[in-house]
């Protein structure tokens, strides 16, 4: 797991099967002292989380292919949770 700050939303013109009804969101990754960590990345949110909001992400594929419902979802970071 890996806490996060929501930059903002993305779309895609073309998207996998398994994202249909998903939101693709741009996220910042941190460290424990808020300070990034790494580049952005899209991670698949289905919880609503919105621009500004810390989250945390999970990098586990098998989550992943639970959240979509897709035996081969190609995604690999989701939203977990909003941090209050």
């Amino acid at each position: 797991m890996q806490p996060a700050t929501v930059l903002g939303s993305t779309h895609a013109t073309v998207k996998h099967e398994s994202f249909v009804g998903s939101r693709l969101v741009i996220v910042q990754p941190t460290g424990v002292d808020g300070a990034n960590d790494g580049p952005p990345l899209i991670a698949l949110d289905t919880i609503g989380s919105r621009s500004g909001d810390r989250v945390m992400l999970c990098s586990d594929g098998e989550y992943a292919r639970v959240v979509c419902k897709h035996e081969f979802t190609p995604a690999r970071w989701t939203v977990l949770g909003i941090i209050d």
